[in-house]
């Protein structure tokens, strides 16, 4: 049997692991080891850990601890049952690691001695986040039964699970809980758990090709052996997977990779699995596991409805089925050889996970399926062996057995075709990474000398990589050879090829359309755009959007109150039936009371679903999420998608917001003797040092009139001006910025410069009338003082986006109030929003007071959204119910927006608004068809309508609903992704709903 790739001690182990006493039958489980003050241990010992594998119960670890502590020379000895994991101090004088293995051995246990990964080079700082595949959950209540194990293991600081997608997010202190540990929590509460990706570093996972005998196995260890920086590895001979543990400050994942293949000489070609790969070959064996689980079943319960519906009408086949065989006819004989199979073999994974539930002290929907089947198929053999005995031959229901399970399982498979198609964008983000890239190799000389292809996965920061017309660009990265069109509408949404030169920057998995592109790598892995899309998406649709605890809460409580249900069925019609209330023509052919009420009470606990309730937001949520990725706005979670469907304001920054941030100079005049040119240098010289886009328009300015140029297309011509400008202009100290009034500085260490929109200094009334002049024609008017006098007036004009004014028009329409907010003066502010269609404008707001403008509108309950794209409104972003950082923004901004809209188009945030307002009206019918279902299908299956309409659901039938139920709330979310972003000639016609 293959070896368990959880076998693999992956973190250090802690010298004082901290826990928590936790009971499981009476004992502690996830433990620390020993008392704190025993973590340390004493001059001349020695702390080794063993896994032990084997355990089952508190008896099992209180054997292996005794069985350690009779071993001379071992001075303590503590077993942790849910971890698997023994820790044991010793005197190494007296005691080896073998004799340990061995006395847990003759205990009767298997044993490993997990070896001490070295510690050189090794920073465990802070937490890690690792995300794990979980198998087995089928409703919310599998949910918070693993979150709530997560969530109590020692050293877990935050755990999410979602059930849309299998998968759970743990944030974890790794010198206190290892990704085992966390494994083995997971399926020690009976579900499969497996790490699918974590934010540490120094693990590999590669697929090796040319191992066909032990011997090349063997070949392959040793070569692993003697490389430097490998801690520990781990090959699983069945799957040809190696896992590999290192010193990345020793050796990098290429390195290892390159050593192996040149130490074999070529006969190992190594691969490295891409774990969003695994993750999907797992959900596709998943759904042709069921798939042959339903084929099955179907085969064999066909036969059982053959029998009992269609073999009555032909004779010969009926006679054969009448002859008896021993105590039974052979007919019965073969129900329940065919629904045995069904009961116990193919329908084994219920009774599993209904344990599983059991044991952890929740319900599901396998508890109920368990429950119903159990029942029809041990009342059908009750019938048989009391006909046998007393003659008395009662009806038997094994193809209600046999044909419940195959209609659940069929369910189970189309809702595990379907919840794959909500994550198809996640599949199309992975998809636009290229597997491959081609790599410039130099020499020491550092010329270039060839080229080689490698797996993507492996490119390093500093490699310069080469990228063909129509190839992807491998990763992010600065264009430092050639000149190409990129298009980048699969990452940002914008349509146009974007023109690369030297300089540009360049992202991973983008398509080079024209001409070949040398790249120098600036980002790999988790750090690229690409990957913090997908993470973005990821973390969104792992996120729980508030309206969930109500399926939650239902969750905990509707197994219990079915079964409940099904109990006061049962007994209603039995009593009834015992005291006459009903005639005897309402019993089946050869039955009795008992067995029509069992037929009743069968039919509610199979026909009741919380799966359809527990799928209804996270489905829903998660082609959201995705459909919005693919039209560039990117969805931080589903706390804030629900919000953003209630937004009832929306507040605007001006600058890069509603304009394009492009701000050009358009009128320059001198109140004094100096000259024009003179004067321009001077301010130029001052907004040098200025980051601010009004600054870098008067240098733009003042370049274009000292020489005569064009704002440049490429970024070297760029550079080579930018060198000429700061060896023309004067020499600047004490820089100093005022926001939202100016700036100050000297100017040769003698000269003081402020630019202005407000002084204590006299402004003559030309001045004052040219400013208002300006500002009432949406300039900016920027006044210069120089060694406190007056000097002059520059006008700057920021161009609204063209989209600005019928956006706010459509934003009026959906109902929602937007509002300006600008540390521009009032006259300058009123004259945009008068342009644009705001009414509500807040003028000369610091950028601190641009988050107190949402708290004011945020005062009455109002859900307050704010749009913004520089570091000066994450404060505001941060404070809003909803932030919107557009056009991909400052890396500060989109770490406090909510929402991220990666076209710098003011459309997005309709989009934004109205795919919130269509998903959560898609959520509240998927709740309004669950709650129905239910509601109407329990008491149908009670039999509350037989008495005076005849209906009388079948249990099987009833099992037929309850599977194509949750199948119908997967494929109502699923109709999302028909969902397409309203058009600027529609936006105008959306109305309040």
């Amino acid at each position: 049997m293959a070896p368990s790739l959880r076998d693999l001690q992956l973190t250090q182990v802690s010298k004082s692991s901290a826990g928590d006493d936790g009971d499981h039958e009476g004992v502690r489980l996830l433990d620390s080891y020993e008392k704190s003050g025993e973590g340390v241990e004493e001059e001349g010992t020695r702390r080794v850990q063993v896994r032990v594998t084997g355990m089952t119960c508190a008896a099992c670890s209180n054997s292996v601890e005794g069985a350690l502590r009779s071993v001379n020379g071992v001075l303590s000895a503590s077993v942790a049952l849910l971890q698997n994991r023994a820790d044991v101090v010793f005197d190494p004088r007296l005691v080896k690691d073998e004799d340990i293995k061995n006395a847990i051995e003759d205990a009767g246990f298997e044993a490993e001695v997990i070896p001490e990964p070295s510690t050189n080079g090794v920073k465990q700082q802070g937490t890690l986040t690792g995300q794990f595949s979980i198998g087995g959950m089928t409703c919310a209540a599998c949910v918070n039964s693993v979150e709530g194990i997560l969530k109590g293991l020692p050293g877990v600081k935050r755990a999410v699970v979602a059930l849309a997608t299998s998968l759970g997010e743990v944030e974890y202190d790794p010198t206190v809980i290892s990704k085992d540990d966390i494994v083995n929590a997971i399926e020690d509460a009976g579900f499969e758990g497996s790490l699918v990706k974590s934010s540490q570093q120094d693990k590999i996972i590669l697929g090796v090709a040319g191992i066909f005998s032990e011997i090349d196995a063997q070949v392959l260890e040793a070569i692993i052996c003697n490389l430097k920086g490998v801690r520990h590895f781990r090959l699983d001979r069945i799957s040809r997977e190696l896992e590999i543990l290192f010193d990345p400050e020793v050796v990098t994942s290429r390195s290892l990779v390159d050593g192996i293949e040149g130490a074999s000489n070529g006969k190992f070609k190594l691969q490295v699995a891409n774990p969003y790969t695994r993750m999907t070959c797992k959900d596709v064996d998943e759904a042709a596991n069921m798939f042959r689980l339903f084929i099955s079943s179907l085969v064999l319960s066909v036969p059982v409805f053959l029998i009992r519906v269609v073999c009555p009408h032909i004779p010969l086949l009926y006679s054969l089925l009448l002859w008896r065989c021993g105590p039974f006819e052979m007919g019965d004989w073969l129900k329940w050889a065919l629904v045995s199979v069904v009961q116990f073999v193919i329908g084994k994974r219920f009774y599993i996970a209904a344990a599983r539930a059991l044991r952890n002290g929740s319900t599901n929907m396998d508890v109920l399926v368990a429950l119903g089947t159990s029942a029809s198929y041990f009342y059908s053999v009750c019938a048989l062996l009391y006909g046998a005995v007393t003659g008395f031959w009662s009806p038997t229901y094994f193809e209600t057995s046999a044909m419940l399970i195959t209609f659940v399982l069929l369910g189970k498979y189309l809702e595990c075709v379907a919840k794959g198609k909500t994550s198809d964008a996640i599949k199309k983000l992975i998809e636009l990474a290229p597997a491959t890239a081609l790599l410039l190799v130099k020499d020491k000389g550092g010329r270039y000398v060839g080229e080689r292809e490698i797996d993507a996965l492996l490119i390093q920061p500093g490699d310069t990589l080469k990228v063909l017309p129509g190839a992807k660009v491998p990763a992010d990265g600065m264009v430092v050879w050639g000149s190409s069109y990129v298009n980048e509408s699969m990452v940002t949404g914008e349509a146009i090829p974007v023109l690369k030169e030297v300089n540009s920057l360049v992202i991973g998995g983008t398509i080079n359309l024209h001409g070949a592109l040398h790249i120098q790598v600036t980002k790999v892995g988790s750090d690229t755009v690409l990957h913090q899309i997908i993470n973005l998406v990821e973390t969104a649709q792992m996120s729980k959007a508030p309206i969930q605890k109500f399926a939650d809460f239902v969750a905990s409580i509707f197994v219990p109150t079915v079964v409940a249900l099904s109990l006061l069925t049962f007994l209603g019609w039995y009593a009834a039936g015992a005291f006459g209330a009903y005639p005897e023509r309402w019993l089946p052919e050869n039955g009795n009371h008992f067995v029509f009420a069992l037929m009743f009470s069968i039919s509610v606990v199979v026909i009741a679903c919380p799966c359809a309730l527990g799928l209804a937001t996270p489905t829903a949520v998660m082609v959201a999420t995705g459909v919005g990725a693919n039209n560039g706005v990117l969805i931080k979670g589903g706390d804030a998608l629900e919000r953003a469907q209630k937004i009832n304001y929306v507040i605007f920054d001006k600058t890069g917001t509603l304009t394009q941030g492009k701000a050009t100079v358009t009128a320059v005049k001198v109140f004094t003797g100096m000259d024009r040119g003179d004067f321009l240098k001077l301010v130029a010289s001052a907004e040098a040092s200025s980051e601010h886009p009004l600054g870098k328009a008067i240098v733009e300015y003042a370049r274009h009139f000292h020489f005569f140029d064009e704002p440049s297309a490429t970024n070297a011509t760029n550079q080579s001006k930018e060198l000429v400008i700061s060896e023309w202009l004067f020499d600047v100290s004490d820089f100093f910025a005022l926001p939202g009034r100016g700036i100050q500085c000297l100017i040769d260490g003698k000269l003081i410069l402020k630019l202005m929109t407000e002084s204590g200094i006299d402004i003559p009334t030309d001045v004052e009338n040219f400013v208002v002049e300006l500002e009432e024609s949406a300039k900016t008017g920027i006044l210069v003082a120089y060694e406190g006098n007056l000097v002059g007036v520059l006008g700057v004009a920021d161009p609204l986006k063209r989209e600005a004014a019928i956006v706010i028009e459509g934003l009026v329409k959906m109902g929602v109030i937007p509002v300006m907010v600008t540390g521009d003066n009032w006259r300058t502010a009123q004259a945009v929003a008068k342009e644009v269609g705001i009414k509500d404008v807040r003028a000369e707001v610091m950028p601190a007071g641009k988050a107190d403008v949402v708290r004011s509108f945020q005062k009455d309950g109002s859900i307050v959204a704010m749009v913004g794209d520089g570091i000066n409104d994450s404060p505001a972003l941060a404070a809003s119910d909803v932030g919107m950082a557009i056009g991909a923004g400052t890396d500060i901004a989109i770490e406090a927006a909510h929402y991220v809209l990666m076209r710098n188009n003011l459309e997005d945030v309709i989009t934004a608004i109205d795919l919130s307002r269509k998903t959560f009206t898609r959520i509240r019918l998927n709740y309004v068809f669950a709650m129905a279902y239910n509601v109407i299908a329990i008491p149908i299956a009670a039999g509350v309508f037989f008495p005076s309409l005849g209906i009388m659901l079948p249990p099987w039938v009833a099992g037929a609903c309850m599977a194509m139920s949750s199948v119908s709330v997967v494929c109502s979310s699923l109709l999302l992704r028909r969902y397409r972003k309203p058009r600027l000639t529609a936006i105008l016609e959306i109305v309040v709903e």
